[in-house]
């Protein structure tokens, strides 16, 4: 019956095979022909066998050479639609394969020339992917045929023929797996060069296909497609990325010489543990879960003790599920050789690939666990650099692999890496690895390292190893890490975390840091179950001042322990007044006429801010008087001497602040008042002439106290000596030193109403009622009422001789109203007395 239909369908297409085989026909009788011979073959019913055998007879040669060299673009679409039918239906393609490919080759590879028609050139790559479909084996003999049309269409202009032709290199490579390693290299090059297409489908499509070139090809190529593939998942479509994962899964668990690029292929698959798109993270873990059972299993007897023995660790990053055994072997076995090249990425010049790198590190460390120990070197230097990175996920994902060095590695051997870096210059970095480290350490583990950890951060290298805030910011972050880790177990080190937390707040550029150094005290003496703060100082207050007076003498205003000493004196508020015998004497020696100027300004900068507080500060335990004579005598008498010069003015000034701020807030006590005026009256009077407005303002305000207060000790000279400088300010520029005098004078008088002087100091108080009459002509109305008040303080002592100068002078006043009103309290006096 096959036959006779053959033979029926043979006879009918004679005619139009004679006609498409003539050598002189025309393009429209070939067309004719190919039209005809479709409706016999493809438009009727017919068996394989019929097909086959009219197919295989008379139709492949005319077709194949139709497809071939057919000027007519139409012609040699209906040849290829002929030919696919025929393949498609008839029972021994193969047969046609001789045929066949030379005319595909020569339709597709150059230099004979190209099919110029995109979409006829698809349909060529089309049948071709029909024949490998349909031959499978069959194709051995034409091996390197179809590699070569594969080489010309997988770089395509057309990105359709691109998308099929790597879907036919899948085919060609499961068809003949015994044959297709030989010419598999072929494929590699055409593949990389379309890898990066600008369509993201060919790009999958390329992946898929290397994936399959090399797994049942030669193994050799991974290491030409590792770098095009490491590119790739970066790439911004998830499926891109997607389709690597699933290649380099594949991979590790069938590629024949997978155990040669474990090495290579893991940090890949790893590297997806970070996808964005949580359907690509799953299939990692799911492509690695089986990665390392398949490895336990191969490697049992290898690791039956760790199978059997093997202990979970009791300290382990909480919310973080722990890899299998053999996914952690596999880590540890390779790290060695995946771990330089990372580091080496981690401070790659692009960012992306920094970013990936430091998200893989953190995956390694996490599988590696112990086994980090023998690395620690390497991996501490690459932290150190990558934590001073411009981009945060760099320097955030390196601060969670440091916090897995805390765990898994012994602080014996981390303490000593870390601090021997210290030794050299400290960096910022340096610091923020060992806070991490801390952070991520058992509390039992830790515990016996805290001293030699103590001792290192407060060290002068460590602590003044930079004014950066950066650094200052990881100096607070590692105390802050230590006492959140540790708690109570910081009582050992209290009085070294209290030393750093200081020269933090001492450092100039930190003062921004200022609040979160408060808390973080009192968190340090929370964890010691005390009330403050201020509790600590009171602890270790003593042994404070201690450290920073080491060497006071060689003290500048650049010395760091000048503002350590300042932080502690201020912020210490009350608790200051329990150490004033360790606290004068940094003064009395620092402050000596021939230390550094600039230093000395500071400290009585110091001085005057704690004596404006002085029972709330320095004479909280009321205990500072009993220290009144070294401060007159050793530290503000030497300083109130007379030095030329703007700094030596300006520390006059502040000395003299410092005498006020005494006897102004009543830290003086009246009997130590005298002390006062016998050693430093002169010195108060010479600075009521200073260019300083302060000074003199503040020299006439104590020489109106000591007045008030001693006066009646004053002997005939210092009374003498007293009014005529006061007298002077009355001219003063400034009219705060103009009232303050005034004051000053109606305390002399005062004195004098009650001293046995009174008598001998007639004729000067003559004169002062002569010269304070001009004053009453003061352009400013304050200081004509101030000096109003005066003259009726004094007016007591002599009024006759008073009204007389009045009546004397006060046709020359230009306000007659204060001495008619001077006049009147003195008869109103005058009447009332007994």
């Amino acid at each position: 019956m096959a036959a006779a239909g053959a033979a029926e369908v043979a006879q009918a297409l004679s005619r139009p095979l004679s006609c498409l085989q003539e050598p002189g026909g025309g393009r429209a009788a070939r067309l004719r022909a190919l039209e005809a011979i479709r409706a016999e073959v493809q438009e009727r019913p017919l068996s394989g066998a019929v097909v086959q055998e009219v197919f295989g007879a008379q139709l492949v040669r005319p077709l194949a050479r139709c497809l071939a060299g057919d000027s007519a673009e139409r012609c040699r679409d209906l040849a290829l639609q002929l030919l696919r039918h025929g393949l498609s239906h008839g029972d021994r393609p193969g047969e046609a394969l001789p045929v066949l490919l030379p005319a595909l080759a020569q339709r597709l590879c150059p230099p004979q020339g190209a099919e110029p028609s995109e979409e006829l050139r698809l349909g060529l790559v089309q049948l071709l992917s029909l024949l490998l479909q349909r031959c499978g084996a069959a194709l051995v003999p034409y091996l390197t045929e179809v590699i070569r049309i594969l080489q010309a269409t997988l770089l395509d202009p057309y990105a359709e023929v691109r998308r099929e032709s790597c879907r036919c290199a899948v085919a060609c490579a499961q068809a003949m797996p015994e044959h297709f390693h030989m010419q598999s290299e072929s494929l590699i090059k055409p593949l990389m060069q379309t890898i990066s297409h600008q369509h993201y489908r060919v790009r999958v499509d390329v992946i898929q296909a290397t994936g399959a070139v090399i797994q049942f090809g030669n193994g050799k190529s991974v290491d030409d497609v590792l770098s095009h593939l490491a590119q790739r998942l970066f790439d911004e479509i998830p499926k891109v990325r997607h389709a690597v994962t699933a290649v380099i899964g594949e991979w590790l668990l069938h590629l024949r010489d997978r155990y040669s690029y474990f090495h290579k292929l893991i940090p890949l698959l790893l590297g997806s543990f970070t996808d964005e798109i949580p359907e690509n993270m799953k299939l990692a873990w799911t492509y690695w879960e089986k990665i390392g059972l398949q490895w336990e299993k191969e490697n049992e007897e290898d690791l039956k003790d760790k199978m059997d023995f093997g202990v979970s660790p009791s300290h382990y990053p909480q919310g973080v599920t722990r890899p299998g055994l053999g996914c952690r072997e596999l880590v540890s076995r390779n790290l060695s050789k995946i771990l330089p090249g990372l580091c080496h990425d981690i401070t790659d010049w692009v960012e992306s690939t920094r970013v990936k790198a430091s998200q893989l590190l953190y995956t390694l460390l996490l599988h590696a666990e112990d086994h980090l120990t023998q690395h620690m070197e390497l991996l501490l230097r690459t932290l150190y650099q990558a934590c001073l990175d411009e981009e945060s996920d760099v320097v955030k994902n390196c601060v969670k692999a440091a916090e897995l060095i805390g765990t898994f590695v012994s602080p014996k051997v981390w303490l000593r890496l870390i601090t021997s870096a210290f030794g050299k210059t400290p960096k910022p970095s340096s610091v923020m690895v060992l806070s991490a480290v801390i952070r991520g350490s058992p509390r039992e583990i830790l515990q016996p390292h805290l001293i030699q950890l103590g001792n290192t951060l407060s060290q002068a290298g460590v602590c003044h190893g930079s004014e950066e805030v950066f650094y200052m910011e990881q100096l607070l972050c590692c105390v802050q890490a230590l006492i959140e880790v540790c708690q109570e177990d910081c009582k050992e080190i209290s009085l070294q975390l209290l030393k750093v937390l200081v020269t933090i707040m001492a450092t100039p550029s930190s003062q921004h840091l200022k609040e979160k150094v408060e808390e973080t005290m009192a968190s340090l003496a929370e964890v010691q179950h005390l009330d403050s703060f201020l509790c600590l100082y009171k602890q270790h207050i003593i042994q404070l001042l201690d450290w920073v007076s080491v060497s006071p003498d060689g003290w500048t205003c650049y010395s760091p322990e000048v503002l350590q000493f300042d932080v502690i004196a201020t912020h210490s508020g009350p608790v200051i007044g329990e150490a004033l015998n360790n606290f004068i004497l940094i003064l009395q020696t620092c402050l000596q006429p021939h230390k550094d100027p600039q230093m000395r300004l500071k400290l009585f900068t110091l001085l005057s801010q704690l004596l404006q507080k002085g029972n709330e500060s320095v004479n909280s335990q009321g205990l500072f008087p009993g220290y009144l004579e070294t401060v007159l005598k050793d530290i503000l008498a030497p300083n109130l001497q007379w030095h030329a010069g703007r700094t030596a003015a300006a520390i006059r000034t502040a000395a003299i602040s410092c005498l006020w701020a005494l006897i102004h807030r009543d830290v003086l006590p009246p009997e130590e008042m005298l002390k006062v005026k016998a050693g430093l009256m002169p010195q108060i009077i010479a600075a009521m002439d200073e260019d300083s407005q302060t000074t003199r303002l503040l020299a006439c305000r104590i020489v109106g106290v000591l007045l008030k207060g001693c006066g009646r000790q004053f002997d005939e000279e210092e009374f003498t000596k007293t009014y005529t400088e006061v007298l002077k300010r009355l001219d003063d520029a400034s009219c705060d030193v103009r009232l303050a005098a005034a004051r000053a004078l109606a305390n002399w008088f005062r004195c004098l109403r009650d001293s046995p002087l009174r008598p001998a100091m007639e004729t000067q108080v003559e004169y002062l009622y002569q010269e304070l009459l001009i004053h009453l002509d003061d352009p400013d109305e304050d200081t004509q009422k101030a000096v109003l008040e005066v003259l009726k303080e004094g007016s007591v002592l002599y009024p006759e001789v008073l009204v007389r100068e009045i009546e004397g002078a006060v046709h020359k006043h230009r306000t007659p109203a204060h001495c008619n009103q001077l006049l009147r309290h003195i008869r109103s006096a005058q009447e009332s007395a007994p």
